[in-house]
């Protein structure tokens, strides 16, 4: 048994899932043994309280290190000794959504690669208007900077229980805003999301109780990270 530090990791612009035989997660002040693992729990780009006061500590602890955590175990153990134990999570999350006929390891793969998205779509000092290719292309796409934030607020908001509000381009750089439920995302359909906000409850409630709307208003201006989703959007187009 040995006590694992956090480690931050720089903002990654693409999800990828690294692969060891020996790795010791991190840890919310407590000591678990080295385990065995195919996907690993990844840190999110920031310390846990540099979201705050726009997104607590708090939240943090329990989204990132129980829910994220438990999704990553979940999963491991679902593919264990399988082909998949050998795929890429992204890879995962395609075949086990199995053409629309998801497998039982499909929610969890779908909402580890979410939510690790998702942590790498908010910065310390974020939100705000954006600037550069996706600037443009919001103007173009939504008429203005308002009209994308109503949209994707509404989005967000009308999502029917748990799931996910979406930003996503085709290969030609045009915008499109959508929803999904539970752990689907915009990969399964062939299209590339740049930007995502959680609506489950538990990415919220610690802070805003049930205002998700409140939520997604201080999501948009104060956690966005916009460098993030112009990198995201330049890849996509490549």
């Amino acid at each position: 048994m040995a006590t694992s530090m956090t480690t931050r990791t720089s903002m990654a612009t693409k999800i990828a899932s690294s692969r060891t035989t020996s790795v010791a997660r991190p840890t919310l002040n407590r000591r678990v043994a080295v385990t065995t693992a195919a996907i690993t729990l990844k840190d999110p780009p920031y310390a846990l309280e540099a979201l705050e006061p726009h997104m607590s500590k708090q939240t943090l602890e329990f989204h990132w290190g129980k829910h994220h955590r438990a999704y990553v175990d979940n999963l491991n153990k679902q593919i264990a000794n399988s082909d998949m134990d050998s795929k890429t999570l992204e890879e995962i999350v395609i075949a086990s959504w199995n053409g629309g006929a998801p497998t039982p390891a499909f929610n969890n793969a779908g909402q580890v690669w979410n939510h690790t998205f998702y942590w790498e779509s908010m910065k310390p000092n974020g939100g705000g208007v954006p600037s550069g290719k996706v600037a443009e292309a919001i103007t173009r796409d939504f008429g203005s900077f308002d009209n994308f934030k109503t949209e994707f607020k509404a989005a967000g908001a009308t999502q029917f229980g748990s799931g996910w509000a979406w930003l996503n381009t085709d290969k030609a750089g045009k915008l499109s805003i959508g929803k999904t439920p539970n752990a689907v995302n915009p990969l399964v359909d062939g299209k590339s999301p740049i930007l995502t906000a959680d609506v489950w409850e538990h990415a919220y409630y610690l802070d805003v109780q049930n205002r998700r709307p409140d939520y997604l208003t201080t999501f948009i201006e104060k956690l966005i990270n916009w460098d993030a989703v112009n990198a995201r959007y330049e890849a996509a187009m490549l």
